[in-house]
């Protein structure tokens, strides 16, 4: 009886070691932001997850896909954009996976293959863009990329969510041209807006004179009011203007007598 037993407890050992391999082999745990597509025997069976199912040994094979946004940056592109101006020019993308299956079987690396996609549309849409786009429409090239994007990695279950544009870089000269110009707009609204201030101010001076003209007393106020404010800067020069009014009194009574006169 011992012997039989000596000869079984290895016999025993061994089938719980394949069984426990054979579970081992069979239980698979997916995480919650991902999920596994199964092939059985080649063939795909679809995704499945998360949390813990069983596949067969040996005839099912599981690859996991990670359905997590993925941050791709995009080295800097060197192109000559639509108005004959070379810039550099580096972008970052955003992108996940919506369809396990399709990101596996159709495309050998969809991070890769995005990565060279997202490459090839930055230089393209350069090209069609003018270099004012790319500085003052920043949000619609950013919507032409994403787009472009989006359309080339749908077939691959890849959804890019976001495409921006991080930096334009000129080279010198082009700066220093870009000064100039911004400069030179500046005097010229400087200009427009004096030109507009002096016109305003024409046209207050002149509303002024015409209420001066049908006021007489006005215009004295006006000589009394620069008179104060010639004492308030304490010049040591004081001028005192004589109202027309007061003149045009002592001017009557005189060419009254002169036409007397001239009447006898």
């Amino acid at each position: 009886m011992d012997n039989l037993l000596t000869g079984i407890l290895p016999v025993i050992f061994v089938i719980g070691v394949i069984v426990a391999g054979f579970i081992s082999a069979a239980v698979r745990v997916v995480q919650e932001y991902e999920r596994g597509v199964i092939f059985r025997l080649g063939r795909v069976q679809g995704a499945k997850g998360p949390g813990l199912f069983l596949i067969i040994p040996l005839i099912d094979r599981m690859q996991k896909v990670d359905l997590r946004t993925i941050t791709l940056d995009i080295p800097a592109q060197e192109a000559i954009s639509a108005d004959n101006v070379t810039v550099r020019v580096n972008a970052v993308v955003y992108f996940r996976v919506v369809d396990p299956v399709s990101s596996v079987i159709e495309v050998e690396d969809f991070n890769r293959a995005t990565w060279q996609i997202a490459q090839t549309t930055l230089r393209n849409v350069i090209g069609q863009s003018t270099l004012d786009q790319l500085l003052s429409e920043r949000e619609m090239v950013n919507d032409r990329l994403q787009q472009i994007i989006d359309e080339a990695t749908e077939p691959w279950g890849i959804k890019a969510s976001i495409v921006e544009v991080k930096d334009v870089e000129l080279n010198p000269s082009m700066v220093r041209a870009m000064a100039r110009q911004a400069e030179a707009e500046r005097e010229r609204r400087a200009k427009i807006i004096h030109a507009e201030g002096e016109l305003q101010a024409a046209g207050q001076l002149a509303e002024a004179a015409g209420l001066m003209a049908r006021e007489p007393g006005a215009m004295t106020l006006r000589y009394l009011q620069t008179l104060l404010d010639i004492g308030v800067e304490q010049n040591t020069t004081t001028i005192f203007p004589i109202p027309v009014d007061i003149l045009s009194t002592f001017l009557q009574p005189k060419r009254a007598d002169g036409e007397e006169k001239l009447s006898r």
